[in-house]
């Protein structure tokens, strides 16, 4: 405590609840006297070692255990900061991402629940822009014997899971990719490689550990998700791969907008572009941008939106697809069309929302990405809302709802939630009530219009 700086009890017991309350189970009762008690040995019950290790850690600025306390014969719980710290090395690293796949299988509340920490970003972030370097591990003589043959084999299973999460969204096999890594992608870190094989495994994982945050972001699992966004950075980091760590960020900064801190994931896309400078493709760069622009576009920053938006055209109308990494090679017109629907649908621009959204949607694949094309008609809907066209609006939001009967994705009914919300400003009609009628039948709609 004194190391962190606490200088009173009362202090320390404020800054226990504050981490029980980011952890998504808030302490009932925490104060001086408590802290007064812990001082003098005794083990409180429970999840409250964790909140007292990491309320710790957050001062000091590093990962403190429960042993380092004196609790580590305490509750057998999960510490309360477990993957949302940038390991110092591989081997910590690969403990810690094991620990919390075999958590998340077991359902721990801490998980579940747990809430996205902001701070988490800026750490993982500045880490990563810092410290280039590759956290080499002493190299392992005890495990299974890893080849390319292995990596490979890893991949295109993931590769299937990629597929799952485009067509039916993340809460369809996200518990099975998880059963997977806790398997073999555990296995994979914990075993023995040639230096050749190093950047092709440390990739690997960290793609499916990126998928695994997709998907964990996809079924409102957002505390996790951020956790599985942190390992992944780090293993991308690993594996000597700037570009996928880039895109990680990226996707941080996705998850950032969806949540409401949108000045955090302007940042965050702005970090990607910085520690990219002169290596990223020009797709990458356009996307930076892209992720930049929607988070600005939440913000109501019209004239910053724009320069990002022409950005992102400027470095897309310079891309070579045969340059990209395979995994950003889906980005292409419709998706940036798509893109610039959100945004314009966002700043309140309904005509050049529907002419973007429309473009996206002409291009419609077979099914492919299922729920980008479920999200690309919903900004469609919207924009026509928006433009007075409620008719028009709840068919294309009715065609949206007949995409998305397959899927399983909490942002896909967010989307709903939120188009709901506009409709209930329309008033009692007979359009609406009509659309009302029809969408009852849509489970996805039910779900949106439970409280």
């Amino acid at each position: 405590m004194a190391q962190a700086g606490f200088t009173s009890h009362k202090a320390f017991a404020r800054a226990d609840m504050d981490e029980s309350r980011s952890a998504g189970q808030p302490l009932t009762r925490c104060d001086h006297t408590y802290v007064a008690r812990w001082l003098e040995g005794m083990k409180p019950r429970g999840k409250t070692p964790t909140f007292i290790a990491a309320a710790l850690g957050r001062k000091l600025g590093r990962p403190v255990t429960l042993a380092e306390i004196g609790m580590a014969t305490a509750a057998n719980v999960l510490p309360a900061d477990l993957g949302m710290t940038y390991p110092e090395t591989l081997d910590t690293g690969a403990e810690s991402l094991a620990h919390l796949w075999h958590a998340d299988l077991d359902g721990a509340t801490l998980l579940v629940k747990g809430q996205v920490d902001p701070d988490a970003w800026n750490q993982a972030t500045l880490r990563w822009l810092i410290n280039p370097d590759v956290p080499f591990a002493n190299r392992r003589t005890v495990g299974p014997k890893i080849g390319i043959s292995d990596v490979e084999r890893f991949r295109a299973t993931a590769d299937m899971f990629v597929q799952l999460d485009n067509r039916f969204g993340g809460g369809h096999a996200r518990q099975s990719l998880i059963q997977y890594l806790a398997s073999d992608g555990e296995r994979m870190l914990r075993g023995q490689h040639a230096e050749p094989v190093r950047k092709a495994l440390f990739s690997a994982v960290a793609e499916a550990t990126l998928l695994a945050a997709w998907m964990s972001y996809d079924s409102a699992l957002h505390g996790l998700a951020q956790r599985y966004f942190i390992q992944a950075l780090s293993l991308a980091q690993a594996g000597d791969d700037r570009l996928l760590a880039a895109s990680i960020l990226d996707a941080m900064s996705h998850q950032a907008t969806f949540v409401g801190r949108f000045q955090d994931a302007a940042n965050l896309a702005r970090a990607a572009r910085s520690g990219t400078q002169g290596v990223a493709t020009p797709t990458l760069s356009a996307h930076f941008y892209a992720m930049e622009a929607r988070a600005l576009a939440r913000l109501g920053d019209a004239r910053a939106c724009d320069l990002a938006l022409s950005e992102a055209v400027r470095a897309f109308e310079r891309r070579n697809t045969e340059n990209d990494p395979e995994w950003i090679r889906y980005f292409d017109d419709a998706e940036l069309s798509a893109e610039f629907g959100h945004c314009f649908r966002d700043l309140g621009r309904s005509v050049d929302a529907s002419l973007y959204a429309n473009q996206c949607l002409g291009t419609i694949d077979d099914g492919v990405y299922l729920r980008s094309d479920f999200f690309a008609t919903m900004v469609l809907a919207d924009a026509h809302l928006g433009a007075g066209e409620v008719e028009r609006a709840c068919s294309v939001a009715l065609d949206a709802l007949t995409l998305g009967e397959q899927l399983r994705s909490a942002r896909c009914v967010s989307y709903l939630r939120e188009f709901r919300q506009r409709l209930a400003g329309i008033g009692h009609t007979a359009v609406v009530s009509d659309f009302r009628e029809q969408a009852e039948v849509s489970r996805l709609w039910r779900i949106a219009s439970t409280p």
